[in-house]
């Protein structure tokens, strides 16, 4: 082994002095910080440049300063909660029927392999459509746009939701199964003390996607036909030419899929069988 390569693998082994001096400094508690303040500063320096182009200074709404003013006084006078009602409720019963639906079909597929694969083709070919292109479907399906875009949301939530259950099925070792029918366990017993169980960190893994595509679908549906939600709420803004208040429905969006997200995470961490320590 050369001097080169014994140096590099020194400074990776994680008592090494330069490593240490980050955990002896008690900095990770504050890597969101700096990772958050990164962030800002680009932002920053975007606003600062578009300010002083005169071909694009009319876009300064974008800008940090006057999006947070827009966002406090969304926030103070209540306006904020009352445009992302709309959004949570589509997303919860987006997400509703995507579990209903994922996670016995899940079960399924992971438990039987004729099922797995007869589905497998169907499956594959209608995850790979994208759900927006279901809109004129949908439309003319359901009375109320809020209908359809529950059917959107759910048709880009339920796949996630229901291969990550497949793939958790298909991990459990067979000979729990061989035990509990020893035992005396029928079908429902197996699936209440053996499977949901087992499978439980996948379901709120396969959620957890499900939530990042449902939320990014939300926003472009919400752009047609509904009078409400944050999608709504961005496009009449930037038909107003009201740029801040663009930028403080994103921020918003941000925040609160951030929050959901920590959920999901907290959820998969309940149901771990590893504890993280």
């Amino acid at each position: 082994m050369s001097a080169k390569q014994a140096a590099v693998i020194g400074f990776m082994r994680a008592d090494h002095p330069s490593r240490m001096s980050w955990r002896r400094w008690g900095l990770r508690p504050f890597y969101p910080v700096i990772g958050g303040g990164l962030l800002l500063g680009l932002w920053w320096l975007g606003g600062f440049i578009i300010q002083h182009d005169s071909r694009i200074s009319s876009f300064s709404g974008f800008a940090p300063a006057p999006t947070f003013r827009t966002l406090y006084h969304l926030i103070a006078s209540g306006a904020l909660w009352g445009i992302a009602a709309p959004s949570m409720y589509r997303i919860g019963m987006g997400l509703f029927w995507a579990i209903l639906i994922g996670v016995p079909f899940g079960v399924g597929v992971g438990l039987f392999k004729e099922v797995r694969e007869i589905t497998h083709f169907p499956f594959q070919f209608l995850r790979m459509i994208s759900p927006l292109s279901w809109m004129p479907v949908a439309v003319l399906t359901f009375p109320s746009w809020d209908g359809a875009i529950i059917f959107l949301i759910a048709m880009a939530a339920v796949w996630p939701v229901l291969f990550s259950t497949a793939q958790g099925v298909r991990r459990i070792d067979p000979l729990w199964f061989k035990v509990a029918r020893n035992l005396g366990g029928n079908g429902f017993q197996l699936l209440r003390r053996i499977i949901i169980p087992a499978v439980g960190q996948d379901i709120f893994a396969g959620i957890r996607l499900a939530l990042g595509v449902a939320w990014i679908v939300l926003v472009p549906a919400e752009y047609l036909g509904v009078t409400s939600g944050l999608g709504y709420a961005i496009n009449d803004a930037r038909d107003s030419f009201d740029y801040s208040t663009v930028t403080a429905m994103v921020l918003a969006i941000g925040v609160i899929g951030f929050f959901l997200d920590a959920i999901c995470v907290s959820m998969i961490k309940k149901f771990s069988w590893h504890q993280e320590g």
